[in-house]
């Protein structure tokens, strides 16, 4: 049996050619009389078998044309920023009156009031219009170890103070300098912010009142009262959670 050609040995030979890619090869094949086998691209020589082979050496592939730029799929935009607001609850405040009536308001300005000055603890007047000295009372009471400063408020569009005659024009009213008036000035009551659970708790009860008086009241209050309830609901959802 002839040994088969090494396939190791014949890509070798093939390698080692030099030659074109479409030119044939022939190689030669030589077996002594040992029976060693040998190749070449020389004819054997003499003694020897030989054994003629042509090949046809691989052609390389050809080059690849360049492929374009894969596209790779376009990202997503980011996601946009999102903006949360958050709502500052609306404040509700108590104030007090100087007779320790309580009553509550959106903006913290007390009911405002035209006092004396000597309730504030000036002791001036003029003539014997000024008030005596140990003056009391619930007014004096209330302004007595009380500082002015916060408690003089600008004119209000609210009810002029009393008048002790008609003003000159072009200036408002202001009460007379005689008898126990004197002059005065404008206070306003004090008044607290609430703690807005406390704030909740009101509007609660005030749209409780509104619905137990609904029924009894004529259309143009039910009218009122529809559009006061509306907004107490939607202050509850805003600021309270709940509707």
């Amino acid at each position: 049996m002839r040994p088969r050609l090494p396939a190791v040995l014949l890509t070798s030979l093939l390698a080692a050619v030099s030659v074109r890619a479409a030119e044939p090869v022939t190689v030669y094949r030589c077996t002594d009389t040992q029976g060693h086998v040998t190749l070449g691209d020389v004819p054997c020589p003499r003694g020897s078998s030989e054994q003629v082979m042509t090949l046809q050496r691989p052609a390389d592939r050809p080059t690849p044309p360049p492929r374009a730029e894969e596209q790779l799929p376009a990202d997503d935009p980011p996601p946009r920023p999102q903006v949360v607001v958050v709502r500052t609850p609306q404040p509700m405040y108590e104030c007090t009156t100087p007779d320790g009536e309580r009553y509550t308001s959106d903006d913290g300005h007390g009911n405002p009031r035209w006092v004396p000055l000597w309730t504030l603890g000036y002791r001036s007047g003029h003539g014997p219009g000024r008030p005596p000295e140990a003056e009391s009372g619930a007014l004096s009471r209330y302004y007595a170890d009380r500082p002015l400063g916060g408690r003089v408020g600008a004119p209000t569009p609210r009810p002029d103070p009393p008048t002790a005659g008609p003003g000159r024009p072009g200036r408002p009213d202001r009460p007379g300098y005689g008898g126990l008036g004197g002059p005065g000035t404008w206070v306003r009551d004090t008044c607290h912010a609430l703690p807005q659970g406390e704030v909740c708790a009101r509007l609660v009860d005030r749209r409780e009142e509104i619905r137990r008086r609904f029924f009894n009241a004529q259309e143009t209050e039910r009218n009122r009262l529809r559009t006061e309830e509306r907004g107490i609901n939607a202050r509850l959802a805003a600021d309270c959670g709940t509707g």
